[in-house]
């Protein structure tokens, strides 16, 4: 690589890292950042806050979410309870349904870093699919299926969508 490559790289490398919705630096200063808003904006204690907020930023960063939209996810699904399994089976911080994601996530979903794991994973999927993060959000909430469904549904997807981009908000508010 010559200097001028190398000198490119640096500055897109600084730029999409400065691009952040928690800035720059390491996973450590991100997460310790991270910690401190959801303390502060969903009053969660700080244990749990800051042993989630390294694994929310590390599952981010490997599937491109934005670590805010994330945590915010995780807010609206189980409020941070990491045991909490829904009456559909749903399990963990971000409600998996093991039954739906066994393929793709393997691993127990009442482990905190499988689950935002597998929760990044299938966020980013719909993602992909849907071209928005609004109707991934969305599809997380009812399936792409149950989307296409019916109005119903498909009204009560995006106000869960819009719910979250509100816990997103506040977080973003916090720090």
């Amino acid at each position: 690589m010559n200097t001028v490559h190398i000198t490119l790289l640096a500055f897109l490398t600084f730029l999409i890292a400065g691009c952040s919705s928690l800035g720059g630096g390491s996973v450590t200063q991100r997460s310790a950042k991270l910690a401190t808003g959801i303390q502060q904006a969903y009053s969660i204690e700080p244990t749990k806050a800051i042993r989630v907020a390294p694994m929310i930023v590390r599952h981010a960063d490997q599937y491109d979410i934005d670590p805010l939209l994330l945590a915010a996810l995780i807010q609206q699904e189980s409020h941070y309870r990491s045991d909490v399994i829904s009456p559909a089976g749903a399990v963990g911080l971000t409600q998996v349904i093991p039954r739906y994601w066994q393929q793709n996530c393997p691993g127990n979903l009442l482990d905190e870093s499988t689950n935002i794991r597998c929760g990044s994973y299938i966020l980013a999927r719909y993602n992909q699919s849907a071209g928005s993060w609004k109707k991934a959000l969305a599809y997380y909430n009812v399936g792409p299926s149950g989307y296409e469904k019916s109005f119903w549904t498909r009204h009560k997807a995006k106000k869960y969508a819009r719910s979250v981009k509100r816990h997103q908000k506040t977080l973003k508010d916090a720090l």
